[in-house]
């Protein structure tokens, strides 16, 4: 359920759980932190998912079961923002939930126009991944942070473009083409300048 290639310097990764909606189980969450906590050596990282969704965040059982509180969501946003390339991902859809948090550690996130992006962790009665609202907050600005986290506002992609939350709206068809274009620079630079231009963007 979780797709992995690296090639050309680039480590793509896919959720591949289109019927479910890619809702993540446990073993899908410990899969991915593995693959992220693994690709170091990779110039990128491309994350993205089959279907029209990219993620609706944990599967209904698995959360039922505690994985919506589970440290592992952390563990992997903290693998994806610790990655020395550049990170990048490819929302094919809509992105919800607690898979906000890798998308969010990702360096850019582009996105399809039928995106929707929205996170109802208040209204389901736990609070989000600790990294989560600062991130959010860092990119969107506080207010629009608690709009989404405290107003439960779903948000469209061309809305989330203009906030500043995704960076470019893409066609679908072109959409992994459009994220390996966008890492050819990266790629093809020395890592050590590489890694110390995102070292001095943060």
């Amino acid at each position: 359920m979780i797709e992995h290639r690296a090639q050309d310097g680039i480590t793509t990764v896919t959720l591949n759980r289109p019927d479910k909606a890619n809702a993540l189980t446990e073993a899908m969450l410990i899969e991915l932190c593995e693959i992220a906590e693994g690709a170091g050596d990779a110039r990128a990282f491309v994350l993205t998912g089959r279907g029209k969704i990219f993620s609706a965040g944990a599967d209904l059982e698995a959360a039922r079961a505690g994985l919506a509180t589970s440290p592992l969501w952390e563990r992997l946003s903290g693998a994806i923002a610790d990655l020395p390339g550049l990170s990048i991902a490819a929302l094919n859809g809509t992105l919800a939930g607690g898979a906000m948090g890798m998308a969010l550690a990702c360096d850019l996130r582009i996105s399809v126009a039928s995106a929707k992006f929205f996170y109802p962790v208040m209204k389901l009665g736990f609070l989000p991944q600790h990294s989560d609202p600062g991130r959010l907050a860092t990119l969107v600005g506080p207010a629009r942070a608690k709009l989404i986290l405290m107003g439960g506002q779903k948000i469209l992609a061309d809305e989330a473009l203009a906030m500043g939350l995704i960076d470019r709206i893409v066609e679908a068809d072109a959409l992994l083409d459009a994220a390996h274009a966008l890492c050819a620079d990266t790629v093809a630079a020395s890592p050590e300048i590489a890694q110390g231009i995102k070292r001095m963007c943060r």
